[in-house]
């Protein structure tokens, strides 16, 4: 949105908000505000989930303004619209309909998505998403017609860069309890079953064998008050396994900058997921100058080109191999580190912008 409200090309932005926001917004972009009994983020914990009521009242929300095209940046954030408008909604990806079993805690969860993803279906004029990946899936899945999909790639934020002085890395390490010698690897993302963090665990001993002083942190909000998580499963799954004590460490949710520090002293970042739609960790820890070890799933291939190396997800020996081929092969992981600014710089929030600007065009045309 802050690319977007930058822009000077005949737009104007109105952001809807279901409480009342910070001082955080883009500059120039008007503001409407209900005030509903949760806020989205808090109805995404657990098992939670919205009310009828908050449908209704962001929806009557929406109605006051006519608006010429309207945006939903996320599935997640939709709600029915109460006028006939053309709608861009973005599909971030199709996990939840490839993985339900690990996205959704009940049935009951599971059916209010598709519910609502079947009314955003109906009400999408056109589809946004963000990888080629993604806009297969959409087509295959989800049965948008080709024509109506349109992809914007994601860019990290530009606090993600390569930070010269070796100090501030090593500070970061040690803020997070991680020994200043060895190789780092690190793991940033959602606590998620679908993001397969399990399956890393389950190739550390492997990996800690044959190269003892390396050393896994793993970024990420432990504190459960996020979507469904198995938090409580790796936890135990570390103490469970002596060897992983002493070189797995959580060091729950870092903001961007902190997060910088620590990427500018990893080795590589280790993206174990089961299915992404894009896969930003991996362009921000790319922007760090860090090789990024994915799985072979999804749009990560797609995103990290050459500048990583991939491995079948579900094979914890398969993940030990590839990452021990990079740690026995620092010339290799200097060739990786050299393409993966370079890739990194192919992403960018002002391209993105200009894409979904002319989206919306499209969009207004299409009604």
């Amino acid at each position: 949105m802050a690319a977007l409200a930058a822009r000077d090309a005949g737009f104007r932005y109105t952001l809807l908000f279901d409480q009342p926001p910070g001082d955080d917004l883009p500059s120039g972009a008007a503001v409407l505000c209900a005030t509903t009994a949760s806020t989205l983020t808090e109805s995404a914990v657990g098992s939670s989930s919205r009310s009828l009521r908050y449908f209704w009242t962001m929806g009557k929300l929406a109605r006051k303004e006519k608006f010429d095209v309207f945006f939903f940046p996320t599935l997640y954030s939709y709600f029915p619209l109460l006028a006939k408008v053309p709608c861009v909604v973005c599909y971030h990806d199709t996990t939840a309909e490839r993985l339900p079993q690990l996205l959704f805690p009940t049935r009951r969860n599971h059916l209010f998505w598709r519910v609502k993803s079947t009314l955003a279906h109906w009400q999408t004029t056109r589809a946004m998403t963000v990888s080629q990946s993604s806009a297969a899936d959409l087509e295959n899945i989800l049965h948008f017609p080709r024509h109506r999909i349109d992809v914007v790639t994601e860019a990290a934020d530009s606090v993600f860069r390569i930070i010269d002085d070796p100090a501030v890395a090593a500070a970061a390490r040690a803020r997070h309890g991680i020994p200043p010698d060895g190789a780092l690897l690190v793991h940033v993302g959602g606590m998620n079953p679908h993001k397969n963090i399990l399956g890393l665990l389950k190739a550390m001993p492997t990996i800690i064998a044959q190269h003892r002083l390396v050393h896994l942190a793993i970024v990420g909000d432990t504190s459960g008050k996020g979507f469904w998580d198995n938090v409580r499963e790796l936890k135990s799954y570390v103490a469970d396994h002596p060897p992983l004590a002493g070189h797995v460490h959580f060091t729950g949710y870092l903001g961007d900058a902190a997060l910088a520090e620590l990427l500018n002293g990893a080795y590589a970042l280790v993206f174990p997921s089961l299915w992404e739609g894009f896969g930003l960790p991996a362009v921000e820890a790319m922007s760090c100058g860090v090789p990024v070890l994915a799985s072979r799933r999804g749009s990560l291939p797609e995103v990290v080109g050459d500048a990583g190396l991939f491995f079948e997800p579900e094979d914890p020996l398969a993940i030990a191999a590839c990452v021990l081929s990079l740690l026995r092969d620092p010339a290799r992981r200097a060739r990786l580190a050299g393409k993966a600014c370079s890739r990194a710089r192919e992403f960018s929030w002002e391209r993105a912008a200009e894409l979904a600007e002319r989206l919306f065009h499209r969009c207004a045309a299409d009604l």
